[in-house]
């Protein structure tokens, strides 16, 4: 992958057999460059959430490839995560900080709020994610704009992340002007993820 276009970061479906998904997973990141994956799980049952979460460190940390955790902070040390991804803007960027240390990737979702992003990005932020980035019938959220992203990459140092909704035609208008692009569903659903994922690729350049 060049270094001027957006690295990937893959988000897993809400809800997966772990045995039938590992291989799924193995072949998207042996077909491209992966900067990181994000457990995005909608389960609450902990045994069930740490079994996966071993399941997908392990292929994950066999390529190199850095593994956060949705909101489960207790979960990261527990199973050799990588780090942890918030869902709610800047509120617990301190506290999973000091629960995780510096070592630790701490990222959020700040939905299309610029207060909210630099907010986590004064609170010890790695990364912040805006989005939805296309038009979508979950929730009621606006679409994070270009401009947010264009003004964010100007004046922020904090790697900014793209997510929701993407499409080609969307990674084509803000490849320039976002750090990561976020794709979860976006390739999950198609029958052949990693060509889906290439699709998207070959879009940002």
């Amino acid at each position: 992958m060049a270094e001027d276009l957006p690295q990937i970061y893959l988000i897993t479906p809400p809800a997966f057999d772990a045995e039938e998904f590992a291989p799924k997973l193995a072949s998207v990141l042996d077909a491209h460059e992966i900067a990181c994956i994000r457990l995005s799980l909608a389960s609450r049952d902990e045994y069930e959430i740490g079994r996966i979460a071993d399941a997908m460190r392990e292929v994950a940390h066999a390529r190199d490839v850095a593994l956060v955790i949705e909101s489960h902070v207790a979960l990261v040390e527990r199973h050799g995560l990588d780090g942890v991804h918030f869902i709610d803007g800047a509120k617990q960027i301190r506290y999973g900080r000091k629960e995780l240390g510096d070592d630790a990737i701490v990222g959020s979702f700040c939905g299309n709020s610029r207060h909210e992003g630099m907010n986590a990005g004064e609170a010890g932020a790695d990364y912040v994610c805006f989005g939805p980035i296309g038009e979508t019938n979950l929730g009621t959220a606006e679409p994070a704009e270009h401009e947010l992203f264009a003004w964010w990459s100007e004046v922020i140092e904090v790697p900014v992340v793209a997510e929701g909704a993407l499409t080609e035609e969307l990674v084509t208008k803000f490849a320039p002007v976002t750090d990561w692009f976020a794709f979860g569903d976006e390739v999950w659903r198609e029958d052949d993820p990693a060509a889906a994922l290439g699709r998207f690729i070959k879009a940002m350049s």
